[in-house]
């Protein structure tokens, strides 16, 4: 469904590589050292950078001439970007229609959404009368409703505690199985990729090295950098 072909990129000195492809449907924890280039191959996808060379596609179709807003591409950050003087109901309606005017068969998908991820209580409140996990629920609730086959997410749960986080990654994984929604996730989690991954992209100095299913990913794998950062982390989580 993605395929970044031999897509080059230059920033401050660091040159980064990309080439490799993603399966419609999968939902692909992308993992690597900081700085190796993670949140930039996300950018890059989004439409926030441009290549210097190479080709981005989806379903055989280039997008490097499209805004980030025209690509097919849903998006959650760290900051959950939640406006703070709409309430949790009118931040997931910015997600079908910027100036909220939303008919009868919306206001019934931020209900139904607003379930599945359990804000539909809360759907009068401000966001600084909500929880970080709740707000976080809200601001998915408002990707899914876009109704987008792309979700990227840039370790948009690192902040809450590891019984949640987990949680909600699984809530996404429910989700995006249930709309046919393909996931690029990053994370320094080892324990969340394999939670919920289907597969795992390891990038190391600019370049994925390595495009594989889930169950590849271990201590022992043939790749030295991704066996190295594996023992790194796992310890680091013990």
């Amino acid at each position: 469904m993605i395929n970044f072909s031999q897509v080059n990129y230059h920033y401050q000195h660091q040159n980064f590589e990309f080439d490799l492809q993603v399966e419609q449907g999968s939902l692909v924890a992308i993992l690597g050292p900081s700085g190796a280039g993670k949140s930039t191959l996300l950018n890059l996808l989004a439409g926030f950078i441009a290549p210097m060379k190479g080709d981005i596609t989806i379903e055989q179709q280039s997008i490097l001439s499209q805004a980030p807003n025209q690509r097919p591409i849903a998006i959650l950050f760290q900051d959950n970007n939640l406006f703070a003087h709409l309430t949790a109901y009118q931040n997931i309606g910015l997600g079908l229609h910027p100036g909220l005017k939303l008919d009868a068969q919306q206001k019934q998908l931020i209900q139904t959404m607003s379930e599945q991820v359990e804000v539909d209580k809360l759907l009068t409140r401000l966001p600084e009368q909500l929880s970080g996990g709740q707000q976080q629920r809200v601001a998915l609730a408002r990707c899914f409703v876009q109704n987008k086959p792309i979700l990227l997410l840039d370790e948009p749960f690192s902040a809450l505690d590891p019984v949640l986080r987990v949680a909600m990654l699984e809530r996404v994984s429910s989700l995006a199985k249930l709309q046919n929604v393909t996931v690029l996730m990053v994370t320094h989690h080892i324990s969340d990729a394999l939670a919920v991954a289907s597969h795992f992209v390891f990038i190391d100095q600019g370049k994925a090295t390595c495009v594989e299913n889930i169950n590849q990913l271990q201590r022992t794998h043939k790749n030295e950098q991704l066996a190295q950062f594996m023992s790194a982390e796992v310890d680091a989580d013990r």
